[in-house]
């Protein structure tokens, strides 16, 4: 167990800083601190997204009995992607740093920062990401555990399955660039946006009634009869790692309904409503 989370831990934070180095020091590029941060964190992230859906892929499709088929896969990369959720938690607090320094909350340049900043900062990053924090975290300390010692080698299909919600991840992530850098209106922009909406809904929110489906095909189970057929806590579970997908789908529809209102437009309905 202990070498593919050492692998991990080296992966995730090393291309990060490879990436930000390059980006501030390539002569053509010369970015600053803060676009370099910002774009080195989302290029991992989506690094470690194409990674777990390539892995849940190859799981899923060489598991034909979704119960007790087993695949070396689905342990490995759950153990190496580990570290990625801790890194990530600090990835984030650096990219929320810049964006707080660059609005000019930071101090005067090159002067002390005011006492107690840092601490109103990581107030502020925790008050903002804090369902996301609150997800790595989960991912850490409860998923991680019951992956790799509660299923005892069973289900690698739907741990496979699982691990290509991260298709999504990608897309987020470049209409994230996109919007720090104020390309909204662009037809990459709005490509992208169709993409994430497509990808976040399949991948994301229906794989989980599909997971509900596949075990009714396996045991012979109507889909509405599968959550009273399967053990109370494995619904509780898919309820809970469900929920913030919804949350997360609802802002996103919001986002696409502001994205692909015609300009000029009457003002938005509650679901076009700004934050």
């Amino acid at each position: 167990m202990l070498t593919p989370m050492v692998a991990g831990g080296v992966v995730f934070p090393g291309l990060f800083l490879l990436s930000k180095n390059t980006l501030q020091r390539l002569p053509q590029l010369r970015w600053e601190e803060a676009d370099a941060v910002i774009v080195s964190a989302r290029l991992v992230s989506s690094v470690q997204a194409v990674m777990a859906s390539t892995a849940g892929y190859i799981v899923s499709t060489s598991c034909k009995h979704i119960i007790d088929d087993q695949h070396w896969l689905s342990s490995a990369y759950t153990q190496f992607a580990v570290p990625y959720f801790i890194y990530d938690i600090y990835a984030m607090f650096l990219c929320h740093w810049h964006k707080h320094q660059v609005k000019g909350h930071g101090g005067d340049e090159g002067g002390a920062r005011a006492p107690g900043s840092t601490w109103a900062v990581a107030r502020g990053y925790l008050h903002k990401e804090f369902l996301m924090v609150l997800h790595h975290a989960v991912m850490v300390l409860v998923c991680f555990p019951l992956s790799v010692v509660w299923r005892q080698g069973k289900g690698d299909f739907f741990l496979g399955c699982l691990l290509m919600a991260e298709i999504s991840t990608p897309f987020v992530c470049l209409g994230k660039i996109l919007i720090q850098y104020k390309r909204q209106h662009t037809l990459l922009h709005k490509v992208n946006g169709a993409l994430m909406l497509i990808s976040f809904l399949c991948c994301r929110v229906l794989l989980f009634p599909y997971l509900y489906w596949a075990y009714g095909r396996h045991a012979g189970l109507p889909l509405l009869a599968v959550p009273l057929a399967i053990p109370a806590h494995v619904n509780l579970g898919a309820a809970l790692l469900l929920a913030p997908q919804l949350y997360w789908f609802f802002l996103i529809c919001r986002g696409a309904c502001r994205l692909f209102r015609p300009r000029g437009s009457p003002p938005p309905s509650p679901c076009q409503t700004q934050d």
